[in-house]
């Protein structure tokens, strides 16, 4: 009689094994594909960043601020269409992520130690010329923010969306 009334009793334990199993490897996956997502949220901001860092004020001086090597396909600065550094976000996005859904937000910023020009008119080289104010000329900044809205993958699990941002800062070359 002893045997008999144990018949079930393994089925109950396998599935409970069974659920934490699977808990375990859905949970694996979904920080996984986070950790992958943030990865790439923050590695889009280093890159537009530097981007827009050589893509300054003076870059169509020497023909290297072509239409040609732009994401968008316009020649000039960054600063004059932004659109070129969200479409540069959007190129290096994998399809894995919603290129609609991340947001990019650049930034001129003039931080103390900036040159004049980045905030105010300045005489130029050639006398009685004035040139400025220009937040993308060389010496001033340029931040990026990208942001991601991240909903977790879990099968009969409703999340909300988590906001991955990341931001960057670089001091235009260009």
């Amino acid at each position: 009689m002893g045997l008999r009334s144990e018949r079930g009793a393994s089925l109950v334990e396998y599935a409970f094994i069974l659920i934490l199993f699977l808990t375990l490897i859905f949970g694996i996956g979904g920080f996984g594909h986070a950790l992958f997502v943030y990865h790439y949220v923050n590695e889009a901001a280093k890159e537009a960043t530097r981007y827009a860092a050589v893509r300054g004020r003076t870059c169509g001086d020497d023909s290297s601020c072509t239409s040609a090597n732009s994401a968008s396909g316009t020649a000039g600065p960054t600063q004059d269409t932004s659109t070129d550094i969200q479409a540069y976000v959007a190129s290096i996005t994998p399809q894995s992520i919603d290129s609609t859904s991340v947001t990019v937000t650049p930034t001129w910023l003039a931080p103390t130690g900036s040159p004049p020009v980045c905030t105010a008119a300045v005489t130029g080289v050639v006398v009685g010329t004035t040139v400025g104010p220009y937040s993308d000329y060389p010496g001033c900044t340029v931040s990026v923010q990208v942001s991601y809205p991240y909903n977790f993958v879990f099968p009969f699990v409703h999340t909300n969306p988590i906001n991955l941002s990341s931001t960057s800062e670089m001091v235009i070359s260009h």
